[in-house]
């Protein structure tokens, strides 16, 4: 799908994310998470500078980044505001699913239209009775004519009340044995039959739109089901996955070394005893670990992130990334707010809300506890004996 990026062009990229959470990102981080505010004015600047296309091949009218790229920018973006980075990655699931197994008329007439950012919005997977269980979702599509009429619910879908365009995934075939035989995927745009039922109040993570859908009886052109065959979703999508968990380690690199700098600027201004704190042993054992683990984390990123760039199946290094990069920025976080003492626990510095938005990443994309049977599984096939 995409090509390893020179470093000329990878660098200049860098560089134009740092400027824009520098300069349009960072004032409006604390005020917008505190009130809930969707950022409208970066949606536009993003789409401006291509980040919706990204990943989408430059055929298509994408930038054609690798995904080591990708990873690099979603940390740049989370080194601000962990929010903004959610309205980029199920977006691109959506597109990755598009370009990976579409039709070629679907790839011609959608990726476009979602690197353009004219079509935006994510992923509908997630149900009230079904989360990490993808197979047991309940939403139904059923033909009729040249449309399939789709019932049911989704959760906690990024994207849901300012996006327009779904990636949306239902059983064509209730009766199909395993389950996930009998799911199928539909590129849904909003309209008639679909209702925005709930705004969902966040711990962290605030500022994105995270909506509980209905669905119904509302209609999607047999055309859009994504790769023209039916019971092929759950493929689809466990493949766009990886991504999303590339996309996940990145941002709790990017949250954890934006806790960790912070603490790490802090210990030597703040001073006690008569020197600064960064001079007590005790701070510099914490300052020590955190570094070592926000490394650590970003190398199993990367590496995740190559093997994709390889063409290679990563689910193994993806959940291992997740999984490992999710747990110490929690931990990172929590030791920058020990590091700041008081201070760290008031709104007036940054720290809470790196705090509020680190449990998100444990959580999402399937949650650790799944990533461990998903490391195992793996682990069990590469040293079977």
């Amino acid at each position: 799908m995409v090509v390893e990026a020179n470093l000329e062009l990878r660098t200049q990229v860098l560089r134009a994310v740092r400027e824009f959470v520098q300069r349009d990102v960072l004032p409006i981080a604390d005020r917008y998470d505190n009130d809930d505010i969707f950022p409208h004015e970066l949606v536009v600047t993003m789409k401006e500078m291509g980040l919706f296309g990204c990943i989408v091949p430059e055929e298509h009218g994408g930038l054609g980044l690798d995904f080591t790229t990708y990873a690099m920018i979603i940390e740049e973006i989370c080194k601000g505001w962990m929010s903004v980075s959610g309205i980029l990655n199920s977006h691109l699931i959506m597109a990755y699913t598009v370009a990976m197994t579409g039709t070629e008329e679907q790839k011609r007439h959608w990726l476009p239209l979602m690197a353009s950012g004219e079509k935006r919005g994510g992923l509908c997977l997630t149900e009230p009775n079904a989360g990490s269980d993808v197979q047991a979702i309940e939403m139904t599509a059923v033909r009729e004519g040249e449309e399939y009429v789709i019932n049911g619910t989704k959760m906690f879908v990024s994207n849901g009340e300012h996006g327009n365009t779904f990636l949306l995934l239902a059983k064509t075939d209730r009766d199909a044995r395993p389950p996930y035989k009998g799911i199928s995927a539909f590129i849904a745009e909003k309209g008639p039959g679909l209702e925005v039922s709930r705004h969902l109040d966040k711990l962290g993570y605030r500022g994105l739109d995270t909506s509980e859908l209905v669905f119904q009886d509302f209609r999607v052109p047999a055309e859009n089901l994504v790769g023209g065959e039916e019971g092929q979703g759950f493929y689809a999508v466990m493949s766009a996955l990886e991504l999303g968990r590339i996309n996940v380690a990145a941002r709790s690199v990017g949250v954890a070394t934006a806790a960790f700098e912070a603490a790490v600027k802090y210990a030597q201004q703040r001073k006690t005893f008569g020197k600064p704190i960064a001079q007590h042993q005790a701070i510099q054992i914490m300052l020590a670990d955190m570094a070592t683990k926000v490394a650590a984390a970003r190398l199993l990123t990367y590496d995740a992130a190559a093997k994709k760039d390889r063409g290679e199946r990563c689910d193994l290094e993806a959940g291992m990334a997740k999984l490992y990069a999710s747990e110490i920025c929690q931990q990172v976080a929590m030791d920058a707010m020990r590091i700041h003492g008081g201070y760290g626990y008031i709104k007036e510095f940054p720290l809470e809300r790196y705090y509020r938005d680190a449990p998100l990443m444990i959580i999402g994309e399937g949650t650790n506890e799944i990533q461990k049977l998903v490391i195992a599984r793996n682990l069990l096939k590469r040293y079977a004996i």
